[in-house]
């Protein structure tokens, strides 16, 4: 069968264009048409779309850092993803530069044979409020009043399942996933999850009364109720972010679609070795 590939590099970074420039080489045939981002294709002179349009391709490949990882995620909808590490810690990328001719090609040369590939999914979570939501995030979502720092936070009722957990004057509040717990939540003194758990982490973010963060079930509902602020923020991965009227509640909770994984995972616990 025709297999359709789309490879995204790390935006201004020669080792990954050339990387890209060498899969392009390697999986071009008859068979397997292959496509790069757009600004990729100008600088190694290629086929070339946005990433966007690569949601209906049978494997999208991204080079870079887990930040690249992350972008990918966002623009490629439901095309499961292969991330080759050019990072320094890579908890989403699994394959090193040195594997990634193999790596791929295995992954591609199964697509052509069988039409699928064994896949994993890893949960996003989504954010919504009143006639909003936000984009899912793979990592966390944050909410928080007009700053962070002195004068800056809210009062912040966090609810779960309907059961008030905690309510303090804060900075803000961050849930994560599994996959997010290495990220924004640890640097909060949040705990580590094991990426297969089935779990979300809430974590406050400087809160005068503060609670221990609080793992809870995946299916739960979790509502932030925002006060005593001019203004709020809600904010998806860091990248995504809405200006809230407050006061206001924020619900927070696992969205409908994951992230489709291909190829081998990460060794959890040899990336967090190179956490400094």
């Amino acid at each position: 069968m025709g297999v359709e590939v789309g490879i995204v590099a790390k935006r201004d970074t020669e080792r990954a264009q050339e990387l890209a420039a060498t899969l392009l080489e390697a999986l071009s045939t008859d068979e397997v048409t292959v496509t790069v981002d757009d600004e990729t294709g100008a600088a190694i002179d290629a086929s070339s779309a946005p990433v966007a349009a690569m949601k209906t391709a049978d494997l999208v490949v991204s080079i870079g850092g887990d930040g690249t990882f992350l972008f990918v995620a966002r623009e490629a909808g439901d095309a499961p993803l292969v991330g080759v590490n050019l990072g320094e810690v890579g908890f989403l990328n699994a394959v090193s530069p040195e594997e990634a001719v193999d790596a791929v090609t295995s992954l591609v040369d199964v697509l052509r044979t069988t039409g699928e590939l064994e896949t994993t999914t890893v949960d996003r979570i989504t954010a919504r409020g009143d006639g909003w939501e936000l984009e899912p995030a793979l990592n966390e979502v944050v909410v928080h009043g007009p700053r962070r720092g002195h004068g800056g936070g809210a009062e912040i009722d966090v609810r779960v399942d309907g059961e008030s957990y905690a309510r303090s004057h804060a900075d803000g509040i961050l849930v994560a996933t599994p996959t997010g717990s290495t990220a924004y939540n640890l640097s909060e003194g949040g705990p580590l999850v094991y990426p297969a758990a089935d779990a979300l982490v809430v974590t406050q973010m400087c809160a005068e009364d503060a609670m221990p963060p609080l793992v809870i079930d995946d299916d739960s509902e979790i509502e932030l109720r925002v006060a005593g602020a001019e203004t709020a923020w809600a904010i998806s991965d860091g990248r995504n972010r809405r200006a809230l009227e407050v006061p206001t509640t924020v619900t927070v909770t696992v969205a409908d679609d994951p992230v489709t994984i291909a190829g081998p995972r990460t060794n959890f616990f040899e990336a967090l070795e190179k956490l400094e």
